[in-house]
């Protein structure tokens, strides 16, 4: 098989999974020997190595970040519903997608892919991508940070005091006044963030996989939580919309190949298949797009919390797509070797992950419980909630 360069994935919300490809690199991501010279053939053990390794990665985001959205998704007190850490900011609130968003979101997507390529065509890809590195080294911090919070809290000595921080940016004055930034963190927060910075620091000056898999993970894990479905309709919108979205993208134009090969961010995982050969400095590497992870998580996520709405103690949904997602990357990695060309990765998880669910629930008779169960944000269940409060008080006074 060919060897695709550390760049080659698509730079949004979804992308191909690159397990194979055109050009060697170093760890580095720059081009170590062109296309006429002779190409890596890895062997059956790294292999194996490097896809059992991606698809192991690839299940923790979601399986943690599936629990995550459902012991906090609506607790902005720590403590409460069994989280162990609490939405303080706003940034760090879930936000629910809608199905005019998953509707309109393969068109945005799609715009996003199509600009990167004109940037590329047009300007330096050095100074591009000089750009997107700061642009990810901050966002990878604060991702990172968010990520080891939980277990920051569990680890953290008790003895040891803990001070409150706030960093406020406003506007105007007294009545006028407008918030502009307003994060508030603690002590084991600034430990977090120290320890994300090392690594953002790493990834900025070596580009090494390890430290690229950190944020690709924190990243995949923060969306998987944070980015709720508000049903299964507009799941299914969205899967459905992105999987035209990556078919069309990968098969029908180089649009996305090229845009792959020239940028250069932590928005997918990596693992080397020359790992057994040259350890830490192996340079050959397959690779999964976040947006393949990332995009059925939340469909999975949702599932879960259908299971908990059903009040049944049992986990059917969220198991049955967790495998269903299994065999989806399982089928795409097999197709991807037997036909040695790179696949986009929702053409099989799209079908695997919403259609295993719905025979389950067609098998159960719960086909109509499922697509009715409805979500909603924190702000409209907050207005919800003080609506019926106000009519409790006006029936009251009546």
């Amino acid at each position: 098989m060919a060897d695709v360069d550390q760049g080659s994935v698509l730079p949004s919300e979804t992308s191909p999974l690159v397990l194979d490809g055109l050009n060697t690199t170093d760890s580095n991501g720059t081009d170590a020997v062109n296309a006429t010279v002779a190409k890596f053939v890895a062997t059956p053990e790294g292999t194996a190595l490097a896809y059992g390794s991606l698809v192991f990665m690839a299940l923790l985001p979601i399986f943690f970040g599936a629990l995550r959205s459902v012991s906090c998704g609506k607790s902005k007190v720590a403590g409460e519903n069994g989280c162990d850490y609490e939405y303080r900011n706003s940034s760090d609130m879930p936000e629910t997608i809608t199905g005019r968003d998953a509707a309109r979101f393969p068109i945005i997507a799609s715009c996003t892919l199509f600009g990167l390529y004109l940037f590329f065509k047009i300007f330096s890809q050095e100074y591009i991508n000089l750009l997107l590195s700061m642009y990810f080294f901050v966002l990878g911090i604060l991702a990172l940070s968010h990520t080891m919070s939980p277990f920051m809290n569990r680890i953290f000595p008790a003895n040891i005091p803990i001070k409150q921080y706030q960093l406020l940016f406003t506007q105007g004055s007294g009545e006028t006044k407008e918030e502009i930034v307003n994060y508030e963190f603690d002590t084991k927060d600034m430990i977090c963030l120290v320890i994300s910075t090392v690594v953002g620091v790493w990834y900025v000056l070596k580009k090494h996989w390890i430290a690229n898999n950190l944020f690709g993970l924190a990243f995949a894990l923060n969306g998987v939580e944070l980015l709720h479905l508000n049903n299964v309709s507009t799941g299914c919108i969205l899967l459905g919309g992105l999987f035209v979205y990556d078919v069309f993208w990968v098969f029908g134009t180089n649009v996305m190949v090229t845009v792959a090969k020239s940028f250069e961010a932590p928005i997918k995982l990596v693992f080397p298949q020359d790992l057994l050969e040259k350890g830490l400095a192996a340079n050959q590497f397959a690779m999964l797009g976040l947006g393949d992870i990332v995009i059925p998580g939340i469909f999975i996520a949702l599932l879960l919390r259908f299971d908990v709405s059903l009040k049944k103690n049992t986990r059917t949904y969220f198991y049955t797509s967790f495998l269903a997602y299994i065999f989806g990357l399982g089928l795409t990695i097999w197709v991807m070797h037997t036909f040695k060309h790179a696949q986009p990765a929702l053409l099989y998880l799209v079908p695997a992950c919403i259609g295993f669910p719905v025979v389950v629930a067609l098998l159960k008779g719960e086909l109509t419980e499922m697509f009715r169960y409805e979500e909603v944000s924190p702000e409209d269940a907050a207005v919800k909630e003080e609506t019926t409060e106000s009519t409790e008080a006006e029936k009251k006074d009546k």
